[in-house]
């Protein structure tokens, strides 16, 4: 397995200014105090604008906990099963303006995956799993501006428990915050690891998108250079 990220400097000339169109607010935690958002959990897919408090759903702080949780099960029916919505969660399409052509994968932050149309359906030409584009409302200043859209990539595998800290505390009885540093020497879980899917988010660090092989061969079979590869072991 591999984790990816975008290549810095970026190889391709082009700019974006972008952000998810609804969040879920972040919270102030009655019970460990902690004022806090989570980072990377993302659902493009997810309209929230049939709900009458979709202004509420902004990158803020609710003091409310209850008013929090109450927006959180509002949107639950509407989120893929099996979606943890912690606070800072984003949903619906990437909004924003750019300017050139960007490449045909990239990163519009460092845990948003688009892609152009035409490469994205190259890729599910070629059998890669759980591709889910997504539309976006990015407008480009170019005459032929291809379509983008953003990758959907749900929570599955998870770190080794040999590679946390020691003495890591139990998640918050309240709020399930957890927070710890990402490891130096991160090591996967393979018992967590999914099968029926090439590309994800690791569930402890939702900013962390992991590849397969299988998945690096197809995006190197389309001369896609600007996103780089760290292989993870796994146990």
């Amino acid at each position: 397995m591999f984790r990816a990220t975008p290549t810095f400097p970026p190889r391709s000339s082009w700019g974006l200014q972008a952000s998810s169109k609804w969040w879920l607010p972040g919270i102030h935690c009655p019970t460990c105090d902690e004022v806090w958002s989570g980072t990377g959990e993302a659902y493009p897919s997810v309209d929230l604008s049939s709900l009458a408090e979709h202004p509420k759903f902004t990158a803020r702080v609710e003091e409310d906990f209850e008013e929090f949780t109450r927006l959180r099960e509002l949107v639950r029916p509407l989120a893929p099963e099996g979606a943890v919505l912690e606070p800072g969660a984003n949903f619906g399409p990437l909004v924003g303006t750019g300017r050139g052509t960007p490449p045909p994968l990239f990163f519009a932050t460092p845990w948003q995956p688009v892609m152009q149309r035409e490469a994205l359906e190259q890729l599910q030409s070629l059998g890669l799993q759980g591709l889910l584009g997504c539309r976006t409302e990015l407008r480009l200043r170019s005459k032929a501006a291809p379509e983008l859209l953003e990758l959907q990539l749900e929570s599955r595998g998870e770190l080794h428990p040999t590679c946390l800290p020691r003495n890591l505390p139990q998640p918050c009885s309240t709020c399930g915050r957890l927070a710890f540093s990402f490891p130096s020497a991160p090591l996967l879980d393979w018992a967590s690891l999914p099968t029926d899917r090439d590309l994800f988010r690791l569930s402890h660090f939702k900013t962390a998108i992991i590849a397969t092989e299988r998945f690096i061969d197809a995006v190197r079979s389309l001369d896609i250079d600007d996103v780089q590869f760290r292989e993870l072991p796994a146990r």
